[in-house]
């Protein structure tokens, strides 16, 4: 079903049973894009909630969903399975696997990569460039890294480039600054040990 506000531009390719909602915006070019040059992948039941924006070039799965008003720019590789939030913002270039699922309003910078059912709570923002307005920034942009089952607290700000271990999690309002290892869990300004994910109680 296709809202009759919706907008589906040129080279956009839905699978079966997508639902677009009202004003939603799909295939949309990036700058110096012709309509249609990119082609844009949205796989079997998907729902696409209202005033969503997608740009052209996203391979997108089977059963993704958006909140409503998401934003979501070119050329980012999406696994199934993948849900993202009210609000949020994925930049270019970034690749979400299979199962991740994105909360309410966080942003996502290009280069960034969330491994298999890797978990981002509310207003989490990843980074990418560590000297913002040095001369050469464009050229060494890194985002994070979610390994698999990674899970990050809400409210909390990942610097470019570091790597969030498999299976662990980061605390509510964390400031990560550097790599998180696998099975730890960190929290704090800047983000420190506490104890081993066994250690918790479930």
């Amino acid at each position: 079903m296709i809202a009759s506000t919706a907008k589906i531009y040129p080279g956009v390719k839905l699978g079966k049973n997508v639902i677009i909602e009202d004003f939603c915006l799909i295939g949309v070019p990036p700058r110096g894009v012709k309509e249609g040059e990119l082609e844009t992948l949205i796989g079997d039941d998907s729902v696409i909630r209202s005033h969503t924006v997608i740009y052209a070039g996203n391979k997108i799965g089977k059963n993704f969903q958006t909140g409503n008003k998401a934003n979501i720019r070119e050329l980012n590789e999406i696994a199934d399975n993948v849900s993202i939030g009210t609000l949020s913002v994925i930049e270019h270039h970034v690749i979400l696997e299979e199962g991740v699922r994105v909360h309410t309003q966080v942003f996502i910078p290009e280069y960034s990569v969330l491994k298999k059912n890797s978990w981002v709570g509310p207003n989490v923002v990843f980074t990418n460039a560590a000297y913002p307005r040095s001369k050469n920034v464009k050229n060494d942009l890194k985002g994070p890294t979610l390994h698999e089952n990674a899970i990050v607290g809400a409210n909390s700000t990942l610097l470019p480039g570091v790597q969030i271990g498999r299976d662990a999690i980061v605390g509510a309002g964390s400031v990560v600054t550097k790599d998180v290892p696998e099975l730890h869990v960190v929290a704090g300004n800047p983000a420190k040990f506490l104890k081993k994910k066994s250690e918790l109680p479930y």
